[in-house]
Protein backbone atom coordinates (compact mmCIF):
# COMPACT_ATOMS: atom_id res chain seq x y z
CA UNK A 1 0.00 0.00 0.00
CA UNK A 2 1.47 3.57 -0.89
CA UNK A 3 2.41 6.15 1.84
CA UNK A 4 0.77 8.73 -0.24
CA UNK A 5 -2.18 10.42 0.32
CA UNK A 6 -3.91 9.39 -2.45
CA UNK A 7 -1.88 6.76 -4.97
CA UNK A 8 -3.89 6.62 -8.68
CA UNK A 9 -2.28 3.59 -10.60
CA UNK A 10 -2.60 2.73 -13.86
CA UNK A 11 -6.26 3.56 -13.41
CA UNK A 12 -9.05 2.69 -16.82
CA UNK A 13 -12.57 3.05 -16.72
CA UNK A 14 -14.45 1.69 -19.77
CA UNK A 15 -17.98 2.00 -20.27
CA UNK A 16 -20.44 -0.50 -22.79
CA UNK A 17 -22.93 1.52 -25.06
CA UNK A 18 -25.68 0.29 -27.13
CA UNK A 19 -27.59 -2.73 -27.23
CA UNK A 20 -27.56 -6.55 -27.28
CA UNK A 21 -26.31 -6.73 -30.95
CA UNK A 22 -24.40 -3.37 -31.06
CA UNK A 23 -22.64 -2.97 -28.11
CA UNK A 24 -19.54 -1.07 -28.00
CA UNK A 25 -16.93 -0.41 -25.53
CA UNK A 26 -15.93 3.49 -24.85
CA UNK A 27 -12.78 3.80 -23.03
CA UNK A 28 -13.66 7.27 -20.71
CA UNK A 29 -9.86 6.69 -19.04
CA UNK A 30 -7.03 4.97 -20.07
CA UNK A 31 -3.95 4.30 -17.67
CA UNK A 32 -4.06 6.95 -15.25
CA UNK A 33 -1.30 7.71 -12.63
CA UNK A 34 -0.37 10.15 -10.21
CA UNK A 35 0.11 10.39 -6.46
CA UNK A 36 -0.84 13.00 -3.88
CA UNK A 37 1.92 13.39 -0.94
CA UNK A 38 0.44 12.79 2.48
CA UNK A 39 2.79 15.20 4.17
CA UNK A 40 2.50 18.27 1.61
CA UNK A 41 -1.06 19.85 0.75
CA UNK A 42 -1.42 20.69 -2.67
CA UNK A 43 -3.65 21.89 -5.28
CA UNK A 44 -3.41 19.32 -8.29
CA UNK A 45 -5.02 20.31 -11.46
CA UNK A 46 -6.97 18.03 -13.42
CA UNK A 47 -7.53 19.91 -16.89
CA UNK A 48 -9.35 19.22 -20.15
CA UNK A 49 -12.25 19.78 -22.50
CA UNK A 50 -15.84 18.21 -22.59
CA UNK A 51 -15.02 14.31 -23.36
CA UNK A 52 -11.41 14.40 -21.73
CA UNK A 53 -11.92 12.09 -19.01
CA UNK A 54 -11.41 14.13 -16.17
CA UNK A 55 -15.02 13.84 -14.80
CA UNK A 56 -15.07 10.50 -14.82
CA UNK A 57 -11.31 10.08 -13.51
CA UNK A 58 -12.87 12.86 -10.06
CA UNK A 59 -15.85 10.05 -9.98
CA UNK A 60 -13.40 7.19 -9.34
CA UNK A 61 -11.59 9.27 -6.92
CA UNK A 62 -14.56 9.71 -4.80
CA UNK A 63 -15.54 6.42 -4.88
CA UNK A 64 -18.74 7.08 -7.37
CA UNK A 65 -17.20 4.90 -10.19
CA UNK A 66 -15.48 1.54 -9.75
CA UNK A 67 -12.13 1.73 -12.34
CA UNK A 68 -11.95 -0.86 -14.66
CA UNK A 69 -8.54 -1.75 -14.38
CA UNK A 70 -5.99 0.05 -12.13
CA UNK A 71 -6.27 0.77 -8.58
CA UNK A 72 -6.86 4.05 -6.35
CA UNK A 73 -5.55 4.13 -2.60
CA UNK A 74 -6.37 6.64 -0.40
CA UNK A 75 -4.48 6.94 3.07
CA UNK A 76 -3.58 3.31 2.33
CA UNK A 77 -7.05 2.28 1.83
CA UNK A 78 -7.60 0.37 -1.34
CA UNK A 79 -11.05 1.68 -2.65
CA UNK A 80 -12.02 -1.20 -4.11
CA UNK A 81 -12.61 -2.58 -0.72
CA UNK A 82 -14.68 -0.16 0.25
CA UNK A 83 -18.34 -1.66 -0.08
CA UNK A 84 -19.98 -1.34 3.33
CA UNK A 85 -22.02 1.58 4.63
CA UNK A 86 -19.69 2.21 7.31
CA UNK A 87 -16.89 1.95 5.13
CA UNK A 88 -18.18 4.38 2.70
CA UNK A 89 -19.17 7.00 5.51
CA UNK A 90 -15.45 6.64 7.18
CA UNK A 91 -14.55 7.45 3.52
CA UNK A 92 -16.48 10.11 3.22
CA UNK A 93 -15.09 11.59 6.08
CA UNK A 94 -12.02 12.58 4.79
CA UNK A 95 -13.01 13.26 1.01
CA UNK A 96 -15.24 15.37 0.19
CA UNK A 97 -16.97 16.83 -2.98
CA UNK A 98 -17.47 20.31 -4.37
CA UNK A 99 -19.86 20.26 -7.39
CA UNK A 100 -20.29 22.55 -10.29
CA UNK A 101 -23.54 23.77 -9.72
CA UNK A 102 -24.26 24.69 -6.56
CA UNK A 103 -28.14 25.28 -6.58
CA UNK A 104 -27.99 21.10 -7.40
CA UNK A 105 -26.37 20.41 -4.26
CA UNK A 106 -28.96 21.25 -2.02
CA UNK A 107 -32.79 20.50 -1.56
CA UNK A 108 -34.77 24.04 -2.73
CA UNK A 109 -37.11 23.02 0.06
CA UNK A 110 -35.36 23.14 3.16
CA UNK A 111 -33.35 25.56 5.03
CA UNK A 112 -29.69 25.60 4.51
CA UNK A 113 -29.06 25.73 8.75
CA UNK A 114 -30.84 22.40 8.74
CA UNK A 115 -28.22 20.82 5.77
CA UNK A 116 -25.07 21.79 7.44
CA UNK A 117 -26.55 20.79 10.88
CA UNK A 118 -27.79 17.49 9.62
CA UNK A 119 -24.05 17.16 7.72
CA UNK A 120 -22.32 17.95 11.41
CA UNK A 121 -24.43 15.27 12.95
CA UNK A 122 -23.89 12.49 10.00
CA UNK A 123 -20.00 13.14 10.53
CA UNK A 124 -19.81 13.91 14.02
CA UNK A 125 -21.12 12.31 17.32
CA UNK A 126 -21.58 15.83 19.35
CA UNK A 127 -25.59 15.57 20.86
CA UNK A 128 -25.42 19.02 22.18
CA UNK A 129 -26.92 21.47 19.14
CA UNK A 130 -25.06 24.09 20.71
CA UNK A 131 -21.66 22.46 19.72
CA UNK A 132 -23.17 21.84 16.29
CA UNK A 133 -23.91 25.06 15.78
CA UNK A 134 -20.44 26.61 17.30
CA UNK A 135 -18.69 23.91 14.34
CA UNK A 136 -21.10 24.96 11.98
CA UNK A 137 -20.58 28.55 12.24
CA UNK A 138 -17.03 27.98 11.98
CA UNK A 139 -16.84 26.19 9.02
CA UNK A 140 -18.74 29.14 7.79
CA UNK A 141 -16.46 31.53 9.04
CA UNK A 142 -13.58 29.60 7.00
CA UNK A 143 -15.49 30.30 3.95
CA UNK A 144 -16.37 34.36 4.71
CA UNK A 145 -19.80 33.89 6.12
CA UNK A 146 -21.35 33.00 9.40
CA UNK A 147 -24.18 31.05 10.55
CA UNK A 148 -26.28 34.21 11.30
CA UNK A 149 -26.27 35.06 8.09
CA UNK A 150 -27.48 31.78 6.58
CA UNK A 151 -30.08 30.35 9.54
CA UNK A 152 -33.48 30.04 8.27
CA UNK A 153 -32.59 30.71 4.34
CA UNK A 154 -33.19 28.87 1.62
CA UNK A 155 -30.62 28.33 -1.32
CA UNK A 156 -32.68 30.62 -3.87
CA UNK A 157 -31.99 33.76 -1.23
CA UNK A 158 -28.35 33.62 -1.58
CA UNK A 159 -26.35 33.90 -4.58
CA UNK A 160 -24.42 31.00 -6.89
CA UNK A 161 -21.13 32.68 -5.44
CA UNK A 162 -22.48 32.29 -1.37
CA UNK A 163 -24.08 29.12 -1.90
CA UNK A 164 -21.16 27.74 -3.15
CA UNK A 165 -19.57 29.03 -0.35
CA UNK A 166 -21.92 26.96 1.27
CA UNK A 167 -21.41 24.05 0.11
CA UNK A 168 -17.34 24.37 1.01
CA UNK A 169 -18.30 24.78 3.96
CA UNK A 170 -20.34 21.88 4.19
CA UNK A 171 -17.64 20.00 2.86
CA UNK A 172 -15.73 21.14 5.60
CA UNK A 173 -17.37 19.57 8.73
CA UNK A 174 -16.05 16.37 8.17
CA UNK A 175 -12.41 17.84 9.11
CA UNK A 176 -11.61 16.18 5.30
CA UNK A 177 -8.17 15.54 4.27
CA UNK A 178 -8.54 15.51 0.47
CA UNK A 179 -11.77 17.63 -1.64
CA UNK A 180 -12.45 16.90 -4.90
CA UNK A 181 -13.64 20.45 -6.51
CA UNK A 182 -15.29 19.41 -10.05
CA UNK A 183 -15.39 22.67 -11.89
CA UNK A 184 -16.40 24.87 -8.99
CA UNK A 185 -16.36 28.20 -10.57
CA UNK A 186 -18.37 27.27 -13.86
CA UNK A 187 -21.41 28.37 -12.14
CA UNK A 188 -20.60 31.40 -10.38
CA UNK A 189 -20.41 34.81 -11.81
CA UNK A 190 -16.96 35.99 -13.36
CA UNK A 191 -16.79 38.77 -10.65
CA UNK A 192 -17.06 36.60 -8.05
CA UNK A 193 -14.71 33.68 -9.10
CA UNK A 194 -11.72 35.48 -7.53
CA UNK A 195 -12.97 34.77 -4.05
CA UNK A 196 -13.77 30.96 -4.25
CA UNK A 197 -10.01 30.87 -6.15
CA UNK A 198 -8.72 32.27 -3.63
CA UNK A 199 -10.65 30.24 -0.98
CA UNK A 200 -9.00 27.19 -2.17
CA UNK A 201 -5.73 28.56 -2.07
CA UNK A 202 -6.45 29.10 1.62
CA UNK A 203 -7.69 25.66 2.81
CA UNK A 204 -4.45 24.38 1.40
CA UNK A 205 -2.14 27.05 2.81
CA UNK A 206 -4.06 27.40 6.28
CA UNK A 207 -6.09 24.07 7.10
CA UNK A 208 -3.13 21.36 5.03
CA UNK A 209 -6.11 20.24 2.88
CA UNK A 210 -5.18 18.66 -0.51
CA UNK A 211 -7.60 19.76 -3.44
CA UNK A 212 -8.18 18.14 -6.86
CA UNK A 213 -9.42 20.67 -8.72
CA UNK A 214 -10.84 19.84 -12.06
CA UNK A 215 -11.83 22.22 -14.52
CA UNK A 216 -11.36 23.37 -18.88
CA UNK A 217 -9.83 26.53 -17.61
CA UNK A 218 -6.58 27.50 -18.22
CA UNK A 219 -6.43 30.84 -16.60
CA UNK A 220 -7.88 29.79 -13.13
CA UNK A 221 -5.49 26.19 -13.22
CA UNK A 222 -2.47 28.75 -13.90
CA UNK A 223 -3.09 30.91 -10.92
CA UNK A 224 -4.05 28.36 -8.50
CA UNK A 225 -1.88 24.90 -9.24
CA UNK A 226 0.60 23.48 -7.74
CA UNK A 227 0.72 20.86 -10.19
CA UNK A 228 -1.22 20.21 -13.06
CA UNK A 229 -2.15 17.04 -15.35
CA UNK A 230 -3.69 17.82 -19.22
CA UNK A 231 -6.38 15.00 -20.52
CA UNK A 232 -6.83 14.72 -24.19
CA UNK A 233 -9.28 11.49 -24.96
CA UNK A 234 -9.12 9.66 -21.55
CA UNK A 235 -5.15 9.80 -21.26
CA UNK A 236 -2.85 12.51 -19.53
CA UNK A 237 -1.08 14.07 -22.24
CA UNK A 238 0.80 15.94 -20.26
CA UNK A 239 1.90 16.80 -16.87
CA UNK A 240 4.30 18.35 -13.77
CA UNK A 241 4.76 22.07 -12.61
CA UNK A 242 1.69 23.86 -13.33
CA UNK A 243 3.14 27.26 -14.45
CA UNK A 244 5.89 24.80 -16.46
CA UNK A 245 3.48 22.74 -18.15
CA UNK A 246 1.77 25.97 -18.83
CA UNK A 247 3.90 28.94 -20.29
CA UNK A 248 5.89 26.23 -22.32
CA UNK A 249 3.62 23.03 -22.58
CA UNK A 250 5.19 20.50 -24.82
CA UNK A 251 2.05 18.26 -26.10
CA UNK A 252 0.57 19.52 -29.63
CA UNK A 253 -3.06 19.19 -27.44
CA UNK A 254 -1.55 21.22 -24.91
CA UNK A 255 -0.60 23.92 -26.90
CA UNK A 256 -3.46 24.33 -29.06
CA UNK A 257 -5.28 24.71 -25.51
CA UNK A 258 -2.92 27.21 -24.74
CA UNK A 259 -3.00 28.85 -27.89
CA UNK A 260 -7.13 29.50 -27.19
CA UNK A 261 -5.87 31.53 -24.07
CA UNK A 262 -6.31 35.28 -26.13
CA UNK A 263 -3.97 37.00 -23.85
CA UNK A 264 -0.21 37.68 -24.10
CA UNK A 265 0.36 35.18 -20.85
CA UNK A 266 -0.85 33.23 -18.80
CA UNK A 267 0.34 35.48 -16.25
CA UNK A 268 -1.39 37.99 -17.68
CA UNK A 269 -4.41 35.40 -17.85
CA UNK A 270 -4.16 34.94 -14.06
CA UNK A 271 -4.41 37.87 -13.02
CA UNK A 272 -7.21 38.64 -15.07
CA UNK A 273 -9.24 36.17 -13.46
CA UNK A 274 -7.75 36.62 -10.14
CA UNK A 275 -6.50 39.95 -10.09
CA UNK A 276 -5.52 39.90 -6.68
CA UNK A 277 -2.40 37.52 -7.65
Amino acid sequence: MSAALLDVSHVGKTFGRGGLFSRRRIVAVDDVSFQIDAARPEIFTIVGESGSGKTTLSRMILNIERPTRGALVFDRLDLKTVRSSAGRMAFMRKVQPIFQNPFEAFNPLKQLDRYLFMTRRRFHAEADQAAIEVAVDGALSKVGLSLKEVRRRYPHELSGGQLQRVAIARALLSNPKLIVADEPVSMVDASLRMSIVNLFKALRDDLGISIIYVTHDLATAYYISDRIIIMQKGKVVESGDARAVLNAPQHPYSRQLRAAVLLPSMAAAGRQVCPSE
